[in-house]
């Protein structure tokens, strides 16, 4: 629900596009932006890519401050609507918080290269080449499944869930339920697997099958490395983010009216 916030100070990130650095400039005549590092949130002007672009910033930097999206792209499922000329201070101050924590996603390359990143919306491995992938799959230290044959497979967070994972047949999360999707990508064999949801403290493993003769890759969000011997993915609530909605417009409402789309 809406609430009294404090916030006193705010920063601008704007994507590099017409639509969103005119309303940049227009925000800018009447509001005294602060720099980010300064700032005690930041206003977002953009789609949901860029919102993520924004957040991973933050996360990388280690300076994480709530942030309130203001659609200037498509879809804007992380944003609330653009309003001509808003006391931005005000509704920022009004907005609800709604915390979301990323997932952790450490991989191991072929050559033995590891790599982690953080995955705000979906953890995806894919096939590299017109072969399938064989993918071995373990679920809170067990093996569950033997051989995956498959495109690709993916792990998304509540927040991630009407993104790829939807498009590849998988649930809508409630924002709050404490779960994560595993969705299979055009699954062969088993034929009958449609994926799990699982509890979000749940370790998640991968291990790529005939690495060499089905190469996968794995991406995070928007960061991708190929090549990939295994994967492990596990939620990460000490990196929370927090992202700010204009009341009766939060991400709950959108998860359920999503899924009343004909």
């Amino acid at each position: 629900m809406a609430r009294d916030n404090q916030f006193k100070t705010l920063a601008l990130q704007a994507a590099d596009t017409e639509r969103a650095e005119a309303a940049a400039a227009a925000l800018a005549r009447d509001f005294p932006f602060a720099p980010l590092a300064e700032a005690d949130a930041v206003v977002v002007l953009g789609g949901d890519g860029f919102m993520l672009q924004v957040l991973h910033h933050m996360l990388d930097d280690g300076a994480v401050k709530p942030a309130y999206g203001i659609n200037m792209g498509t879809v804007g499922f992380m944003m609330n609507r653009p309003r001509k000329r808003p006391d931005l201070l005000a509704a920022v101050n009004r907005a609800s918080l709604r915390s979301v924590a990323p997932l952790r996603m450490t991989a191991t390359a072929q050559d033995g290269t590891e790599y982690t990143a953080a995955a705000i919306n979906d953890v995806s491995l894919l096939r590299e080449t017109r072969q399938t992938a064989k993918i071995e799959v373990s679920v809170g230290g067990k093996v569950r499944i033997n051989e995956l044959v498959c495109d690709g497979v993916l792990v998304s967070t509540p927040v991630g869930s009407t993104a790829y994972n939807l498009s590849a047949n998988g649930p809508i999360l409630p924002l709050d339920s404490q779960v994560l999707a595993l969705t299979p990508i055009s699954p062969f064999r088993p034929r009958r697997w449609r994926g799990a949801i699982l509890p979000e403290y749940t370790d998640i493993n991968f291990r790529v099958l005939e690495p060499a003769k089905r190469p996968v890759a794995v991406v995070a969000d928007q960061k991708e490395y190929r090549d990939i011997a295994e994967v492990s993915v596990a939620i990460e609530r000490s990196s929370a983010l927090t992202l700010l909605f204009d009341p009766g417009h939060s991400l709950d409402e959108r998860i359920v009216a999503e899924q009343f789309v004909t």
